[in-house]
Formats: structure tokens, C-alpha cells, sequence
């Protein structure tokens, strides 16, 4: 074991101890079932520290790196994705703030200060119908006196619904028509003017809770404004840490989904007997063949993730290059755990359609990894203009 890999299993060991995840991953069966919110899982990890990962020593906290939370999200998806994806979003706001720090941008302390002190944080950056998703917004922002903003419109897929205390939102200000602003910022669960939808019955990832999220008016003060940007592709490196904090995070939950289809996989296989070939299904060609497809499949997912976190946390200059980088390490793990989580549920036979089967809800989990953005179709455009549009 190398000295990284040792490093990796002692942050295992403290953060998600076997113990810990063998309590998950019984639990995720009964929140799944029941659809409802993982609060005992909540509870655990906030006790542990684990809503602070990202936040800095001069801060109270660990300051880990996102490689490092990359590895952890992984290790915790493989016995609840839906809690896992459910973190991922407060995890991502404060590595979004990590991130900038890293590079010489303190404008958003205050969210380690408000993390450290148990603030919960949320994603409510996508809208129905807005496929620019951080480069436009269907919610209106309308400026006030103070220099803070008034939000109105919705939010889909938010995340930790029943217990975030703040919202990372967007709007557009478009009070002069001639310079229109994307407005970035948080708003405070306290605000009036937010509700949040009761509705959430989906097929999978059902613990994130990740219900719709409607502003009224709904306040963004001042001193919570971080950005305001031109709407379109305008390079800033606050949308830079989003995008790179969403997408690899993201991309994590599904490896860790991936590798556990795998491991269900291969567990059925052993036990199962073909009574024709007299033998283990883990004998019988044909299985061994299909289980060693999707294993290849997936070994350049957390591959490419460690590759990509390590290129992020040193700063490495990627350019123009870093979108294709980032969606399309997401795209593959959602695709990987797509394919491990149906090969899980073969070669499980027909004890897995069971509803209540782990693989099953491998199944249902992966599935939700289509409705990430942007989507294989809507990423092809930025896939071929790299090689055809830079000759």
C-alpha cells in the first residue's frame, strides 16, 4: 500500500468506519422503502464531521482536499447513494468555496464560518426548462435599495429539502436591458417567500428528498451577493468551482454506485447454481464474461477521478479544456453505474426484481444519473467542437 493509499483508508476509518457504512447501508433499504429524508444517517455524519470536510484548518475544520472527499463520497455511495447524493450538494458548496480560496479568493469565508456552525448549505441552481443551467436563469432578481436582490421563480431537484438552512441561488437582473447580470448568492431558509414542494415520489435516489424549491420574493441580502456575471459563457472562477465541484462530485456518488453493483454482482454469481452446467454461475462462462465487461467498464471511472480531482486541487491549468474534462468523467461514472447496477440485477435473477433487492435499487439509483447536466446529448456539441471548431 502506497503512502496515499494509506492516508485514503484513514480518512476511511475516521469518517466511515465499517461499523458506520454496515448501519447505512441496512438503513437504505428502510428511507428507500419508506421514501422519506436520512436523518440517522445526518445525524451520524454530523456528528463525525463530515459536513466539514472541505472547511479549513484556520476554520475549525479538516480541510481536505476535493481528491480526498472524492475518495470518501465514493466509499459512502457504496451503502447509500441517496444519502451520498444528498450530501454531495452542502459538500459541494463548501468545496466550491475551498476552491476559490486555493486560488486567492476569500469573498466567501463566511460559508466555512456558517458550515462550522452547522449551517446546512443546498444547490438551487436548476430551473425547468433552463438547459444554460449556470449560464442563464429563469428566475427573476430584482434589485433592491441595499444593493441585495428579491429572487422569484423555482428550483428543481434541491437536495436535502427538509434540512438545508442555506441556498446557493442564481437569478437574472435584467433592470438595465442593455447589460442584463446573472446574480449569484445565498438565501436563508428563514426568508420569507420560500416554499418548499411536499412531492417527491421518484424512482430512484428517493433519501436525497431533493424536492422543488419556489421563491417569492425571497431575499438575498447584500452582503450574501457573491457574483454578479453577463449571462452566457463569461469565464469566472466562481462558476469554474461550481462546475468542477458539481461534476466530480457527482461523478463520485455514481462510482461508488458502480463498484458496489459490481460487488453485489459478483457475490450472486458465487452463490448461484446453474443446474445444467453443475456448477456455480461463477463457472459458467457466459456470466464470468458479462461480469468482467462491466467490471472493465468501470476501472477507468475512479481512475479518471483521481486524475482529475488531484489536476484540481494542485491548481493545474487545463484551460479551455477543463469542461470536456469534468462532464465527461461524471457522464462516464453515471454510464458505468448504469451498466454495473443492470449487470447486478442479471446476474442476481429473479430474486433481484424483488422491490425490496439491493440490486434493484442500484438499478433505480443509477438511473437518476441521466438527469444531471448537462446530459450525454447535450454535451456532444462541446465534445466535437474541441477537435473540429480549434482547427
Amino acid at each position: 500500500m502506497t503512502d496515499r493509499e494509506r492516508a485514503h483508508a484513514a480518512l476511511a476509518e475516521r469518517y466511515l468506519p465499517d461499523d458506520l457504512i454496515a448501519r447505512f447501508r441496512e438503513r437504505a433499504a428502510v428511507v428507500d422503502r419508506e421514501n422519506r429524508f436520512f436523518d440517522e444517517d445526518l445525524a451520524e455524519l454530523r456528528e463525525r464531521g463530515y459536513l466539514q470536510l472541505f472547511v479549513p484548518a484556520e476554520f475549525g475544520g479538516p480541510g481536505l482536499s476535493l481528491h480526498e472527499v472524492s475518495r470518501l463520497q465514493q466509499r459512502l455511495a457504496g451503502a447509500a447513494p441517496g444519502t451520498a447524493l444528498g450530501i454531495n450538494m452542502h459538500l459541494m458548496c463548501t468545496g466550491v468555496v475551498a476552491a476559490m480560496l486555493a486560488r486567492g479568493d476569500r469573498t466567501l469565508a463566511h460559508v466555512f464560518e456558517e458550515a462550522a456552525a452547522g449551517e446546512i448549505f443546498a444547490f438551487g441552481i436548476s430551473e425547468p426548462a433552463n438547459d444554460w443551467v449556470l449560464q442563464g436563469s429563469n428566475t427573476t432578481a430584482e434589485p433592491q435599495p441595499d444593493g441585495g436582490y428579491r429572487l422569484t421563480g423555482t428550483k428543481i431537484f434541491t437536495s436535502l429539502s427538509p434540512v438545508w438552512t442555506r441556498l446557493i441561488a442564481h437569478g437574472l437582473d435584467a433592470s438595465d436591458p442593455g447589460a442584463p447580470q446573472l446574480v449569484y448568492g445565498f438565501i436563508e431558509r428563514t426568508s420569507p417567500g420560500i416554499a418548499v414542494s411536499d412531492h417527491w415520489d421518484v424512482l430512484g435516489m428517493r433519501a436525497s428528498q431533493s424536492r422543488a424549491t419556489r421563491l417569492d420574493g425571497a431575499v438575498m441580502r447584500a452582503d450574501r451577493v457573491a457574483r454578479r456575471i453577463a449571462p452566457g459563457r463569461t469565464p469566472d472562477l466562481l462558476t469554474f468551482a461550481i462546475t468542477a465541484n458539481f461534476q466530480l462530485l457527482v461523478g463520485s456518488v455514481y462510482a461508488g454506485v458502480a463498484r458496489r453493483a459490481l460487488e453485489v454482482a459478483a457475490e450472486a454469481l458465487q452463490q448461484r447454481r446453474s443446474a445444467s452446467r453443475d456448477a456455480r454461475l461463477s463457472e459458467v462462462p457466459e456470466w464470468r464474461t458479462r461480469l468482467a465487461d462491466a467490471h472493465r467498464e468501470f476501472l477507468a471511472v475512479p481512475a479518471q477521478l483521481d486524475a482529475y480531482t488531484r489536476d484540481f486541487d494542485d491548481l493545474v491549468d487545463h484551460g479551455s479544456g477543463w469542461p470536456i474534462r469534468l462532464v465527461a468523467s461524471r457522464i462516464a461514472a453515471g454510464e458505468a453505474a448504469r451498466r454495473a447496477a443492470e449487470t447486478a440485477l442479471a446476474c442476481t435473477g429473479g430474486a433481484g426484481f424483488d422491490n425490496g433487492g439491493e440490486a434493484g435499487r442500484l438499478l433505480r439509483d443509477a438511473t437518476a444519473g441521466l438527469f444531471h447536466p448537462p446530459s450525454t446529448d447535450a454535451s456532444r456539441p462541446m465534445f466535437a467542437a474541441a477537435l473540429l471548431d480549434e482547427q
